[in-house]
């Protein structure tokens, strides 16, 4: 049974909410799931606070624990290695909220694409990206473009943070306005943002990463394309071969390259820093969302409509790994101290979390991963 208790803390724009909650050990909880019949790593299951928070993003912070966005209720949350919960309010409860990463300040940095503009909420305005510190102080800066949809955000090579705006791609047109996201945004540590128009009209760039050539590479969910922008601001596009394979995680694999989901096109794509793609069709459509690269090396993603966990190694094998009915998982990351792999299930509105390094077969992988990912001289660092 969880305790409950709410607290209250000051952010720097507002009063914020502080919900504590004690969630049950993994034991209690119960969850260790065997994914397969070959002895891969098991799965732990943490069910988070009802009603359902729908975790949007995951990120490991620089204070050792796991933190991702609320979508529903505009919280950031923490959950801590000892099995708490914690969550701060942003400024306006009727944001929705986005990606979010760790940032070069040691604070974390996420995306609020904003608010319903009418009663449909077939709009959004008033998007901006918010900074918490790990002690849950919160400052906001509003983006240039009104309605231009922040998304997904990552931190680059240049002490910057980079973002994604998809803008209001599904709309725009029948109400008779621009679309004024369809950027890739800037912003420095201090708050300065500055935005970079896509070439490809209505594109909905979808998530971001630094490349392993210093760049900042981006998925085109509509455009079929992955862009790659340089830090200076300047964007080349490269085709996905599958038409409308609805491209949307992206991450930097430790063979060079990078990898990418195609969510509608049931594969899994790689390309190389000169623009090369190869697409691995998936053993079982499951519609791949999100990607990370994880603690033994390979890439891990998840399977929305299948239910699964992915796993390609850098030769494009592929395992899957069912889950429990109803899970639907979404976002995935790798975990702090870069030994587990987490993913959220909004189905079951609880939180996933892969226990790859407790597994034989990866041991080796996972201390030369580790050694790659935690120096802070590596560009593709999660």
């Amino acid at each position: 049974m969880r305790s409950l208790r709410r607290t209250f803390a000051t952010g720097a724009t507002t009063a914020s909410v502080v919900l504590v909650a004690m969630l049950a050990s993994p034991a209690v909880a119960g969850a260790v799931v065997p994914l397969s019949a070959t002895r891969p790593p098991p799965i732990v299951h943490y069910p988070l606070p009802t009603p359902p928070v729908h975790p949007f993003d995951l990120t490991h912070g620089p204070d050792g624990n796991l933190w991702f966005t609320e979508l529903n209720i505009a919280r950031i949350a923490r959950f801590t290695n000892g099995g708490s919960l914690q969550e701060f309010a942003v400024s306006d409860p009727d944001q929705f909220l986005r990606g979010i990463t760790d940032g070069p300040d040691g604070a974390l940095w996420f995306a609020e694409e904003g608010k319903c503009k009418n009663d449909r909420c077939s709009d959004f305005t008033d998007g901006k990206i918010g900074r918490i510190t790990t002690q849950g102080r919160i400052t906001e800066f509003p983006v240039p473009s009104k309605n231009g949809h922040p998304w997904e955000i990552t931190h680059g090579p240049d002490g910057n943070l980079w973002f994604t705006e998809i803008g209001d791609n599904f709309h725009s047109p029948s109400h008779g306005h621009k679309i004024e996201g369809n950027k890739i945004g800037r912003i420095t540590p201090q708050g300065q943002i500055t935005e970079f128009p896509v070439p490809t009209f209505d594109s909905f760039p979808n998530h971001i990463t630094t490349g392993p050539d210093g760049a900042m590479w981006f998925t085109e969910n509509t455009g079929n394309k992955i862009g790659r922008i340089t830090t200076s601001g300047a964007i080349m596009e490269f085709p996905i071969p599958t038409p409308n394979s609805r491209s949307i995680g992206i991450t930097t694999g430790l063979d060079g390259n990078l990898w990418f989901t195609e969510q509608i096109g049931q594969r899994i794509g790689r390309i190389t820093p000169q623009g090369q793609i190869t697409e691995f069709p998936l053993p079982n459509a499951g519609n791949p969302v999100d990607i990370t690269v994880g603690p033994d090396g390979a890439q891990w993603f998840t399977e929305v409509v299948g239910q699964r966990i992915g796993r390609i190694a850098t030769d494009g094998s592929i395992t899957e790994y069912p889950l429990p009915p109803g899970s639907f998982p979404l976002p995935i990351a790798i975990g702090p101290g870069f030994h587990d792999v987490w993913f959220a299930e909004v189905g079951t509105n609880s939180l996933g979390r892969i226990l790859v390094c407790a597994t034989v077969q990866f041991l080796r992988d996972c201390a030369r991963t580790a050694a790659i990912l935690s120096n802070p001289n590596y560009l593709g660092r999660p």
